[in-house]
């Protein structure tokens, strides 16, 4: 005689609803043992095509069409001078030594970014600001101005009127101001004269500049271009430039240089940096920033200049005068200051909470920083700008 060894439903029900558990179990502690998806960037956000770049244009022109506020020509010369020679060109002739007393007219400096592969036609948007001592530029037109580039070619041609983001009223010697008034912007301004040849088309070879010096970054981008479009095509040179081998034909390159552009590179840790600005009193510590154990002591130092007028009288019969002195009294005050032990941080957090601890300003943080670096426990490198 046979039994059904099989188990009954109710102990099949605990003993999935037992494996459930523990299989959840397992998931949620899977957080603290799975190592963590490190951050990407695509290879355009960290690098980019030697030679495709932008290029700056600079001109000299002139605004006109101001409402009084204009230079005044007798202390900017080159204005009047800049006006007469625009008329002569116009066939107006201004006679030798004629006193120009303009008010509506200001020279101006008008500079623009040529971005790469712009072609004849296309339009720039250019800026205008005042060279001379003109009160304000708004309601302007720029006159026709030729931009040049480093080499003294015309590579744009700039007209337009004005755009100035403030305003301004005066009278009675009395004067209101909003933001600046002596620049401004022409959108689409420019016109492009004439194409910068880029090297996307010339050799067999480009070149990649990373954005930051890295060994590990440049062959990451080397390694995951090999991958993805054979190997041998990307090399490595150093730490900030890639050597990458392309195809003959224009159209191809394009299609490659798009394929690999998306192409996603794991970023590389920051080297530990502090930053301090000396002149504003900013600092700025990145995430790779630790400390090792010391002990900082930090108090404050014043010191008080008060003056008390004093009046010296004579006798009556002494003959002097009366005289008013100052007495100075000097004090100095030296708040105490504890000594502090400062752990060791492995995490920013941590080093921003032992800085907290001492209480210091950002004034005091410049001083207390640079020591701790000289003691050999701020393992960052310290910047000064």
């Amino acid at each position: 005689m046979q039994h059904d060894a099989s188990p009954d439903p109710a102990e099949r029900l605990e003993r999935l609803v037992r494996a459930l558990i523990a299989m959840a179990a397992v998931l949620a502690s899977a957080a603290l043992w799975w190592p963590a998806t490190a951050s990407a960037a695509r290879i355009k956000e960290i690098a980019s095509v030697q030679g495709v770049r932008s290029n700056p244009l600079v001109g000299y022109g002139i605004v006109v069409g101001l409402d009084g506020t204009g230079d005044q020509t007798t202390s900017t010369p080159f204005t009047a001078q800049s006006i007469a020679a625009m008329l002569q060109q116009m066939g107006v002739t201004v006679p030798a030594g004629a006193s120009m007393q303009l008010k509506n007219v200001a020279a101006v400096m008008v500079t623009a970014q040529l971005p790469p592969f712009a072609q004849p036609g296309q339009t720039l948007d250019v800026n205008v600001s005042s060279l001379g001592n003109a009160k304000s530029l708004r309601g302007g037109t720029l006159i026709a101005t030729p931009l040049k580039g480093a080499d003294g070619q015309i590579y744009a041609l700039a007209q337009g009127n004005l755009i100035v983001g403030g305003a301004g009223a005066s009278a009675a010697g009395s004067k209101v101001q909003i933001n600046h008034l002596a620049a401004g912007r022409v959108p689409q301004g420019a016109t492009v004269e004439r194409a910068v040849p880029t090297p996307l088309n010339q050799g067999e070879h480009i070149q990649l500049d990373l954005a930051a010096s890295d060994y590990g970054t440049a062959r990451d981008v080397a390694r995951a271009i090999n991958a993805r479009m054979g190997e041998g095509l990307a090399q490595a040179l150093d730490g900030r430039t890639v050597r990458v081998r392309m195809p003959a034909s224009p159209d191809a390159r394009v299609a490659f240089l798009a394929d690999i552009e998306n192409l996603s590179v794991e970023r590389a840790a920051p080297a530990a940096r502090v930053v301090i600005n000396a002149r504003t009193g900013s600092v700025v510590v990145n995430q790779a920033v630790t400390l090792s154990p010391c002990a900082v002591a930090h108090g404050n130092l014043s010191v008080t200049i008060s003056s008390t007028p004093m009046v010296s009288q004579p006798n009556p019969l002494a003959g002097g005068e009366t005289v008013v002195r100052d007495k100075a009294d000097i004090t100095i005050n030296q708040q105490p200051g504890s000594l502090i032990q400062m752990p060791a941080g492995t995490q920013l957090v941590d080093v921003v909470k032992a800085l907290n601890s001492l209480g210091a300003t950002p004034q005091d943080l410049l001083a207390i920083l640079q020591a701790i670096k000289a003691a050999g426990a701020l393992n960052a490198e310290l910047e000064v700008i």
